[in-house]
């Protein structure tokens, strides 16, 4: 069964939705599913544009802290999977838009950041960049991903804070564009997307591949020893104990819808 669903809308736009109950958290089979899905949309002629949301009340909460078997496997997964899917994200060369439903921590924040343009709900959720509070590094996918989007100002807030914000706040933080109330949000965002996937596909896809060009030979240039370095960060015992500790709070809470 499929973590990643697709739904053809109006006028060239399919949607795709994270459905990893209950927070759409990122571990290698959604990474799979959301690269096989976007290999389908964009092989496919009649989809002109992507958007990509999440299910219930979470667009994703970032990496599976609590179902990785142990901290190797969590270091393991900022390698190639999480790479290569982000990649294609960056390299799609149609129209993306992240329709940002709820709450979207860590890698799930990247996500978003990936995609050509975001809206999100005007509503109550958290968003944030929280790995360095819990001990891991960024993947270098991840950091060119925030450095393509976001100015140096936000950036530095985001990834050295370490806080989860109100969605209030994501418009200031350049992680969205725009916040719409509940009533017209799914309705707009579509409409966006069909807008930006009635342009020309050749020159869209050729002014994207020219913006976020630097970006993805700067991801595409890391080394495997590089990759390896940046993963060991996980494995520093301070690193562990935060970990330990996230997944102790995790479960603690009862998830909700």
């Amino acid at each position: 069964m499929t973590t990643v669903r697709a739904q053809d809308q109006e006028d060239g736009v399919r949607l795709l939705t994270l459905d990893r109950p209950p927070a759409n958290a990122i571990d290698q089979t959604l990474l799979a599913d959301l690269a096989a899905a976007l290999d389908d949309a964009g092989a496919d002629d009649a989809v002109r544009a992507v958007v990509l949301t999440g299910a219930g009340r979470f667009f994703s909460g970032g990496l599976d802290l609590a179902a990785a078997a142990g901290d190797q496997a969590l270091a393991g997964m900022v390698l190639a999977p999480y790479r290569d899917t982000h990649l294609r994200l960056l390299t799609f060369p149609k129209p993306t838009i992240a329709m940002v439903n709820g709450h979207a921590i860590a890698g799930g924040l990247i996500v978003v950041l990936a995609c050509d343009y975001r809206v999100g709900l005007d509503g109550d959720y958290r968003i944030g960049l929280n790995e360095v509070a819990i001990g891991a590094s960024f993947p270098r996918a991840a950091f060119e991903t925030v450095r393509l989007r976001l100015t140096h100002g936000q950036a530095s807030e985001l990834l050295l804070g370490a806080d989860l914000y109100a969605a209030s706040e994501a418009v200031r933080l350049g992680v969205v564009a725009e916040l719409l109330p509940a009533d017209a949000f799914e309705a707009t965002v579509l409409r966006r997307a069909a807008r930006l996937g009635a342009f020309p596909r050749e020159a869209y896809a050729h002014t994207k591949a020219a913006l976020a060009a630097e970006a993805v030979e700067r991801i595409e240039s890391e080394t495997a020893e590089e990759a390896v370095r940046g993963a060991a960060v996980w494995m520093t015992p301070e690193s562990v104990a935060a970990r330990e500790a996230q997944r102790e709070k995790l479960g603690k809470r009862t998830p909700k819808g």
